[in-house]
């Protein structure tokens, strides 16, 4: 039952197994395992956040760039101008 595609509902379901059948051999192994899946999601979601904020970064420095592109080519004219 250990394979790639394992869910913490799964490892749940066999904590609660163990109290069934009174067999707590394999507990300390779930309850890290469930550890585990629960740091994996919370660094995903840390990472997500962490795409969003440079995605977000990304585009406000291409509206800065866009401004100061914009600057440069005014003031090119005004000094070819003069």
């Amino acid at each position: 039952m250990y394979g790639l595609n394992r869910y913490l509902c799964d490892v749940f379901e066999e904590m609660r197994t163990t109290t069934k059948t009174m067999n707590f051999s394999i507990l300390l192994s779930l309850i890290e395992e469930a550890q585990m899946m629960a740091n994996r999601m919370e660094m995903r979601l840390e990472d997500q956040n962490d795409y969003e904020n440079l995605r977000n970064d990304i585009s406000d420095k291409k509206k800065e760039l866009k401004k100061l592109l914009k600057t440069i080519a005014k003031k090119k004219e005004t000094i070819e101008e003069n």
